[in-house]
């Protein structure tokens, strides 16, 4: 934690060398893409990605799960996908997926998980994996098929289908290799994920 602190703590020093860059951030937010991922702390859009602040709308769930749409049910998922889409008009959301995914791990493999209860109904709620299944060593096949759940359930919301009708708004799945860096795209056209 110390050197967090200590980054923190000389931030503004750094910081003053883009007083442009943070003048036009402080003027408002006009991000490219909402970035969908899950939290574990292997995966940092921006590194990935290479984007600067201001650029990603970022939403970070166990298992980068998004909840179908439910009326008169308030969720910070849907609010942030509602922000994202309405207010901040995005023109892409991309739910990102990664190998070694501990969420995705422990539904496939039908971990007992009494211990962690809100784990547990998260994953029983947004995950539509079939338990018992032998996974991959990396879980790709998995994550890829939960990825493109994930993405079934963006289209329920009525802000993103309304805007994907309309041809404003792409909706792409991705999935991270954390042992190799890599990243795959899902490809509509051939149903696979292929690099980027």
């Amino acid at each position: 934690m110390q050197a967090f602190i200590d980054h923190a703590r000389t931030f503004h020093r750094r910081a003053a060398q883009t007083a442009d860059d943070f003048e036009r951030l402080a003027a408002g937010q006009h991000p490219q893409a909402l970035f969908i991922t899950c939290s574990d702390s292997r995966i940092i859009p921006s590194a990935v990605t290479g984007a600067r602040p201001g650029d990603l709308f970022e939403m970070r769930t166990a298992g980068n799960i998004v909840p179908p749409y439910r009326p008169r049910v308030p969720s910070a998922e849907a609010a942030t996908i509602e922000y994202a889409v309405e207010v901040l008009g995005v023109a892409d959301i991309v739910v990102c997926g990664h190998s070694h995914c501990g969420a995705v791990g422990a539904v496939v493999r039908g971990d007992d998980l009494t211990g962690v209860p809100a784990v547990r109904d998260w994953l029983a709620e947004g995950a539509e994996l079939t338990p018992g299944q032998e996974p991959d060593q990396d879980l790709a096949g998995p994550v890829q098929r939960h990825v493109l759940d994930q993405l079934a359930k963006l289209r329920t919301h009525p802000s993103v289908a309304r805007r994907v009708d309309a041809g404003r708004l792409a909706l792409h799945g991705w999935f991270y290799e954390v042992h190799t860096g890599a990243v795959l795209t899902h490809r509509p056209g051939t149903d696979a994920f292929l690099p980027l």
